[in-house]
């Protein structure tokens, strides 16, 4: 194993025995459902820096794959839309963390009456080779994970999402991102790389890893501010900003013309006709917003029409539009 793995693998290992609330800062709120009462230690092993549960992502009881399984909150919430046996696969690699996240799990049992332990699988592997079949996944989702890695191994790991997921299966994954440079001095610290903090990639790099794995639709579904690694406290010589994403990779075909990538921009027609059809299947109604992808969005400006806005990106997408 790579060193900064097995580094990981100890950061972990110590959250695992000592749960530590300060470790990640999500700035996502935990979903609270009908039903749900979560318990008070899964909140605080809430090792994430978003969410990946949504309600729109999990209807007809889905088989969901959660790598990195924490405190077992995210599992969790996983079965509350899938209540069947293994109807939730949760994949860690640190002992210590499995053994958590089983403990945690029966403690939820014990104050959910809908819940049963059976629904979750929690399996020792490895997200480099996950222990899963081909093609037998609706579901997949890390939070906070991918960023450990280096480029060679995150391509490897979305590699391994991709080959488990079905056809038109979904990747919802939350990292934390940055649009500034990163010093090769931070890139090399082992422990923030395993603290999901100096791995971090600009939005646009960390998108064409998942379209060069094959996913045909991106979502960008939110974009919050997340840290800021400050020259007093870290080697660097410039404030470095950092945001969390959640982005949902979906296993579409690739169109001929590339990936369909949702960063929250909008088209409005306000013409003298009703509507606007472009001939490709996109079609405007007079003054109807539509969500269009950034593909669209640039078709559409290059027509140079004077009867049809186009926003900017907000990197906030939920669902529905152009494609």
């Amino acid at each position: 194993m790579k060193s900064y793995l097995d580094t990981t693998v100890d950061v972990y290992r110590e959250a695992a025995l000592t749960p530590d609330v300060g470790l990640c800062c999500t700035t996502t709120p935990v979903w609270v459902l009908p039903g749900l009462n979560m318990p008070s230690i899964m909140l605080a092993m809430n090792y994430g820096c978003g969410s990946t549960v949504n309600p729109r992502d999990l209807v007809n009881e889905p088989n969901v794959l959660y790598v990195g399984v924490g405190g077992g909150m995210e599992l969790f919430q996983f079965s509350y839309f899938s209540r069947k046996k293994q109807g939730v696969i949760g994949i860690d690699v640190v002992d210590e963390m499995i053994e958590s996240c089983k403990a945690n799990l029966v403690e939820a049992a014990k104050t959910n009456a809908w819940f049963n332990t059976d629904f979750v699988d929690v399996r020792k592997g490895d997200a480099l080779n996950l222990p899963v079949a081909d093609n037998s996944i609706d579901v997949a989702a890390q939070n906070c994970l991918f960023n450990i890695f280096d480029k060679e191994d995150l391509k490897q790991a979305i590699g391994e999402m991709y080959r488990v997921l079905k056809p038109n299966g979904r990747l919802v994954l939350s990292d934390p991102v940055t649009e500034d440079p990163m010093p090769v001095s931070l890139k090399n610290d082992e422990k923030l790389r395993a603290l999901c903090l100096s791995g971090s990639l600009p939005l646009s790099e960390y998108i064409k890893m998942l379209t060069d794995a094959g996913f045909g639709t991106i979502e960008v579904r939110a974009r919050r501010p997340y840290r800021v690694l400050d020259p007093t406290h870290y080697d660097t010589d410039q404030l470095i900003y950092l945001e969390s994403v959640e982005v949902c990779a979906i296993k579409d075909p690739m169109p001929k013309d590339g990936p369909c990538i949702f960063t929250g921009k909008t088209g409005i027609y306000f013409g003298e006709d009703d509507l606007f059809d472009d001939g490709e299947g996109h079609v405007l109604n007079r003054n109807s917003p539509l969500a269009i992808c950034d593909k669209t969005a640039s078709a559409l400006t290059k027509l140079n029409r004077g009867d049809i806005y186009i926003s900017k990106s907000t990197f906030f997408y939920d669902g529905g539009g152009c494609c």
